[in-house]
């Protein structure tokens, strides 16, 4: 037996090493593209990074990204993840880079590195330690020599780890590219001529580390030879590169936009992006890279901003659950295949481009015999093309590909794959919340005192900075002050407090009197009433995420600055309380006592549970739900703080309203340029109310959830839910071209299909079919003036029970119900 065992794990050892050698490659570049093993490549490309995601769930998440048509995955490396404090590094679980990459490996894909180290992401502090803030002399990127020495030294570390894992292509492991610094271009001018001699130093330090394969810099137009600069945005078909040695590359394709608390939520109408790729390859594009292709979640405190949401779904292809988004991932892997298509003359040449009207664009690659050709309309109206002795219809703002500059294989704006409606659905008795009469059972919770309990505090006179005080170990800082009075308030004593925020609480004698929030600056008056003798002020300030973006981004300071004054005194007088004695706490009593872990402490059982009630801790012990779908709990009814699931800390959450300004709708016009505020959905709601818990976080029973609650909200409301897909729909025109893996195959027409989203279901039911002028969208589809008869039960004979099916869209199989009229296909189905 152990011999076999052993077998079995030698057997397990090669294959683990195979995922990793088979990579092994010369990798360079020229003008038209990146070169694997002498060989041009057209390469697609999807950010997913690793810390937002549970590990259990990348191995699926890269298939489902290769499955859509990536050959590469892009990550960036988050420094304050791995060096938390210095010189103590962790790479364990989320911060596992390195099983990351051998994961990409393991599914054939290939891996861009963007080390940076500073990253953006709307990640806490750009990715950068606060420590390194507090080092003697240190300003951030620029030509200053202690960030510097840090900076090289974090780069080497993560080089040195992926060399010894052999895990760069030059090694035969997936990495074919590197990236330093990120975006640096768009803020340089702010740094004079130390920004250059920075930015020619980074290229030099990073060159000199030998990996073996190319570098980049995105966003930074005087890159240094041999660094590939690249473009990032939401259209980069007009990006050229600083030398016309290098090839066209596209770091950052914005696939949606992140969001705040309190903020709508933007998405991406898919036939934009596929625009957006087809124009930027038509024009001499070689990689593109999606940001993102899975955004996932931004677990414990790792959100920046301020105000970033938990959430960091960014409307990508797979969402922030890791479940495919329909119709964006499929019709994009239609999109990437046909670029494919196109891959041997993309890569031999350069293009001919001509326009023949306004908004019109023809770009032609030919070489030899072989021909491709991009035909594109940059207008928000339909038009008629004459190409090659043939005419083209090219629907507004769209491009149509034609592998061999004849058969249109996909237009942008025709989608062919259908879409899937999903929402959350609640169990019931095994949950948090198991009805009304016994909400409240089960919840226990212990009160966070208010003020300065615990050992570890100081005094100083004047107010004190909040993050040189807290080194960001903690959203809260106590601010505390005793003060007498001899009857000289009235009832207009007011107190005003000037913050740099991000949201303060004010207390007077242990009652909380009022509070405030602010992204930058907080400047509020909160009326107080005081007793004779002695009184305390304790204000609690709270960070909500650091800012990441901007030049000095880092010396954005956040906490109660200044001044804090009481005005409308009896006498009429007005105290400044800045210049006293203060006495300060960093972070709460309920961390040191390690409640997050639902450690036994004092907590409290009894049945008056405190409901609207500021600074409380809750735990309960809860069931998972059943079943294999994702994951989120329902924080409907609660304010602001911060909850963990078995130790884990799942991030802050903030049930802020959304404003009801105008702008939002389910549907957004696809064509025209799009900005991150064009499309905008979710006014008038909670910003975010679900929140994700990865399924392997989650054991099958006794499991427990702790909450601290800031603000004051009532758990009893909390629910878990899974992610279920609801509805399948899809509505293909007899304009649409055949799907692209019919090319060459004899298909002329349109077709129809549908697929169930998980591999053991079936198509159960139609709730609707009809060829004609059927408008809507799914799951409201209605009929329109022109109908076939008979369509539903042809549909039904095709599709149920199959867990995939294909239907012509043509009047051979449903008849012709109104002539010289351009008739469309729609279902909607359900699988189960």
């Amino acid at each position: 037996m152990r011999g076999t065992q052993n077998i079995v794990l030698l057997l397990l050892w090669f294959l683990s090493i195979y995922a990793t050698a088979s990579f092994c490659a010369n990798v360079t570049y020229d003008s038209r593209a990146l070169v694997i093993d002498g060989k041009r490549r057209v390469l697609i490309s999807g950010a997913i990074h690793y810390p937002r995601s549970a590990p259990e769930m990348w191995p699926d998440l890269i298939q489902k990204s290769k499955d859509g048509g990536l050959d590469v995955i892009e990550t960036y490396v988050f420094w304050n993840l791995h060096e938390p404090v210095q010189g103590q590094y962790n790479f364990e679980g989320r911060a596992d880079l390195v099983k990351f990459v051998k994961t990409v490996a393991a599914k054939g894909l290939y891996v861009l590195l963007r080390i940076g180290p500073y990253v953006c992401a709307e990640w806490n502090y750009g990715g950068f330690p606060f420590w390194l803030h507090l080092l003697p002399g240190i300003k951030f990127r620029t030509d200053n020599e202690p960030f510097k020495a840090e900076m090289k030294r974090f780069t080497t570390k993560i080089v040195d780890i992926m060399k010894q894992e052999k895990l760069f292509a030059s090694q035969g492991g997936p990495i074919i590219l590197s990236q330093i610094e990120n975006e640096y271009g768009n803020i340089d001018s702010a740094f004079g001529s130390a920004g250059k001699s920075y930015i020619n130093w980074a290229a030099s330090m990073a060159t000199s580390q030998d990996i073996g394969v190319p570098w980049v810099m995105c966003q930074q137009s005087n890159a240094p030879d041999p660094i590939i600069n690249t473009c990032n945005g939401f259209y980069c078909d007009q990006f050229t590169p600083n030398s016309n040695t290098k090839p066209k590359f596209w770091t950052e394709h914005w696939s949606g936009w992140y969001f705040t608390f309190g903020s709508a939520a933007p998405f991406r109408p898919v036939e934009d992006i596929a625009f957006a790729v087809a124009r930027f390859f038509q024009r001499g594009g070689t990689l593109q890279n999606y940001y993102m292709y899975h955004g996932g979640t931004n677990f414990g405190r790792t959100t920046g901003g301020p105000y970033i949401s938990t959430s960091y779904d960014f409307d990508a292809p797979l969402d922030e659950y890791g479940t495919i988004r329909q119709p964006k991932w499929g019709h994009l892997k239609d999109v990437h295949k046909a670029i494919k298509l196109c891959e041997e003359v993309l890569v031999a040449t350069d293009p001919t481009i001509t326009s023949p009207a306004s908004n019109i664009e023809i770009a032609v690659y030919e070489t030899g015999d072989v021909c491709a050709a991009f035909l594109a309309n940059i207008d928000v109206t339909d038009a008629t093309v004459d190409f090659e002795g043939s005419s083209y219809q090219l629907p507004a703002w769209s491009v149509s590909i034609l592998p061999d500059c004849k058969t249109v294989v996909l237009n942008t704006a025709q989608i062919n794959t259908e879409s899937w409606i999903s929402s959350f659905t609640t169990e019931s008795s095994k949950e948090v919340v198991a009805s009304s009469e016994d909400s409240v059972k089960g919840w226990s919770w212990i009160d966070e005192p208010v003020g300065i309990t615990k050992n570890n505090t100081f005094s100083n006179h004047g107010l004190v900075e909040q993050l040189k005080t807290t080194g960001d170990t903690t959203d809260y800082l106590w601010y505390s002050l005793s003060i007498d009075f001899e009857d000289d308030t009235s009832a207009q004593t007011v107190l005003q407090i000037k913050s740099l925020g991000h949201a303060l609480h004010a207390f007077i004698n242990g009652r909380l009197a009022g509070s405030e929030t602010g992204h930058a600056k907080i400047n509020v008056d909160i009326p107080v009433t005081f007793v004779t003798g002695k009184n305390t002020i304790d204000l609690l300030s709270v960070t909500v995420g650091l800012q990441n973006y901007g030049a000095f981004f880092d010396e954005t300071g956040a906490g109660i600055t200044g001044p804090v004054t009481l005005k409308g005194l009896k006498n009429g007088s007005t105290i400044d309380l800045s210049s006293q004695e203060w006495t300060f706490q960093v972070g709460l009593k309920g961390a040191e006592l390690d409640l997050p872990n639902g450690s036994s402490g004092q907590w409290n059982s009894q049945c008056n549970l405190p409901k609207g009630q500021p600074l409380t801790w809750y735990k309960k012990n809860f069931v998972a739900p059943s079943g294999t779908n994702p994951v989120a709990i329902d924080f409907t009814g609660m304010g602001k703080g911060e909850a963990w699931v078995n130790g884990q800390s799942i991030g802050r959450y903030w049930l802020r309203d959304v404003s009801t300004h105008g702008g939002c709708t389910d549907t957004c016009d696809y064509r025209g340029a799009y900005t991150s505020s064009k499309c905008l959905k979710n006014c008038g709601k909670l910003s975010q109310a679900f929140y994700h818990v990865p399924r392997s976080w989650l054991r099958p029973d006794n499991n427990t959830l702790v909450l601290f609650e800031e603000s004051g909200g009532d758990p009893t409301w909390i629910t878990f839910a899974t992610k279920q897909i609801g509805s399948l729909c899809s509505i293909v025109s007899e304009s649409h071209p055949p799907p692209v893996d019919m090319w060459n195959s004899g298909t002329v027409g349109p077709i129809l299909s549908l697929q169930c989203s998980h591999p053991n279901q079936v198509i159960s039911s139609i709730r609707f079919a009809s060829f004609g002028t059927p408008n809507g969208t799914c799951g409201n589809f209605k009929h329109g003036d022109c109908s076939s008869d008979g369509v539903l039960p042809i549909v039904q004979k095709a599709c149920i029970g199959l867990s995939n099916c294909s239907i012509d869209v043509s009047i051979n199989t449903f008849g012709d119900p109104c002539q010289k009229v351009v008739k469309s296909l729609a279902v909607e189905a359900t699988c189960a």
